[in-house]
């Protein structure tokens, strides 16, 4: 090849590299200078600048609570919104005239129709509600929900609001569904009324905890075991939502007591005494659990993390009493099932609570719980690690 061509080629590729080196206000001069015309730019609507409210309570039963993510514009007759619904909470009946999209974020849904048809659908699923057709939607008896919607327009108009849903309907809907429920041998009442009220601590939903909380107490679930649930959840999820749910407890409690019911207090915690070792005393119970003395690399690089997990979660927490190792690992394996990026400690959580008397069986359960009240990613991230 000649010197002249290796020159020719130099000078192109150079040519290309300052191309591609442009920044985006020269290469629209240069656009503009080649005849190009570039009319349209993408465009952001930054969280929260869209209207937000409460639906009233003439459409809508129970709170709930509406989020506009984008409003429709010229050309583009659409718009997105996300809403949550708390704990048996409900539209009224509606239909859309060029129909919409639901899609769960969280919790689980349910839409009906006037034929009777129900559907449940979980986080993550749709549901396309063709236009003209009476539905209703909205969260289930015992659990808050959030679904996005793509709702189109026809004529400027995107819903048609009607008669509200009866209380029969609603609960005809609920008794449909209830054959695709497990119904749970391994895990008894009380464990399952502390696990799912430690899921919704866990993930601050307070209006579903609060129902949740008191329908626990109302069957028999005494105040110092759902206490030290909400005590137990500050190790691994932090004192803000321990002491929020704490709180939404203490609101629980004074209501019942205000309104006569009979609420059981239980049995008091114990204290460590200034001559206990926490340390010695968080050591022997960590071992019992893992089934073997506690080390690696992490606790040699971090040691002051294993004498914090001794001394204080395995001294000052577990053995606070009222709950027993079995309660407590029950509790940690639904707080870290649903918080995400915590595989490595429900794998050693799930071997801790065989170890400490949790059965195989127990733990699925709570995973099935887990998928049925609380989102079905939450139920599989457990059943998936305790299958393994």
């Amino acid at each position: 090849m000649s010197n002249q061509a290796n020159s020719q080629d130099t000078n192109a590729h150079k040519a290309r590299s300052r191309k591609a080196r442009l920044s985006p206000a020269a290469l629209l001069a240069l656009a503009g200078l080649s005849g190009e015309v570039i009319a349209k730019e993408q465009e952001i609507y930054p969280a929260g600048s869209q209207p937000a409210f409460s639906g009233p309570e003439a459409l809508f039963d129970g709170q709930v609570d509406v989020q506009v993510v984008f409003p429709e514009r010229e050309g583009v007759p659409y718009s997105g919104a996300y809403v949550t619904f708390q704990a048996g909470a409900r539209t009224a009946w509606h239909d859309h005239p060029a129909g919409q999209h639901m899609i769960v974020t969280q919790g689980t849904a349910l839409t009906g129709t006037r034929d009777g048809q129900v559907i449940q659908f979980h986080e993550g699923e749709a549901v396309w509600c063709p236009d003209g057709v009476d539905h209703w939607h909205g969260a289930t008896p015992d659990a808050a929900m959030t679904h996005f919607v793509v709702t189109a327009s026809q004529d400027g108009q995107n819903v048609n609001w009607k008669d509200k849903v009866s209380d029969e309907v609603y609960q005809a809907a609920v008794v449909s569904l209830q054959d695709e429920h497990t119904h749970f041998t391994a895990l008894d009442e009380r464990q399952q009324h502390l696990t799912y009220t430690i899921a919704l601590a866990t993930l601050g939903q307070s209006h579903a905890l609060m129902d949740t909380l008191d329908a626990a107490l109302a069957n028999g679930v005494p105040v110092s075991d759902l206490r030290e649930a909400m005590i137990h959840l500050y190790p691994y999820a932090g004192f803000p939502r321990s002491l929020n749910a704490l709180n939404t407890l203490m609101q629980v409690v004074e209501a019942r007591n205000a309104a006569g019911y009979d609420t059981a207090e239980g049995q008091p915690a114990t204290l460590l005494s200034d001559k206990d070792d926490a340390q010695a005393l968080g050591q022997s119970v960590q071992t019992a659990l893992v089934g073997a003395p506690v080390g690696g690399p992490l606790f040699d690089f971090a040691p002051g993390a294993n004498v914090f997990l001794q001394k204080h979660l395995f001294g000052d927490v577990f053995a606070r009493g009222v709950l027993s190792h079995q309660d407590r690992e029950l509790l940690t394996l639904a707080i870290l099932a649903v918080m995400p990026n915590t595989d490595g400690q429900l794998n050693a959580h799930i071997n801790m609570a065989r170890n400490a008397g949790v059965s195989d069986d127990q733990m699925a359960e709570l995973g099935q719980l887990l998928t049925q009240r609380i989102t079905a990613q939450a139920g599989a991230r457990l059943v998936q690690r305790l299958n393994q």
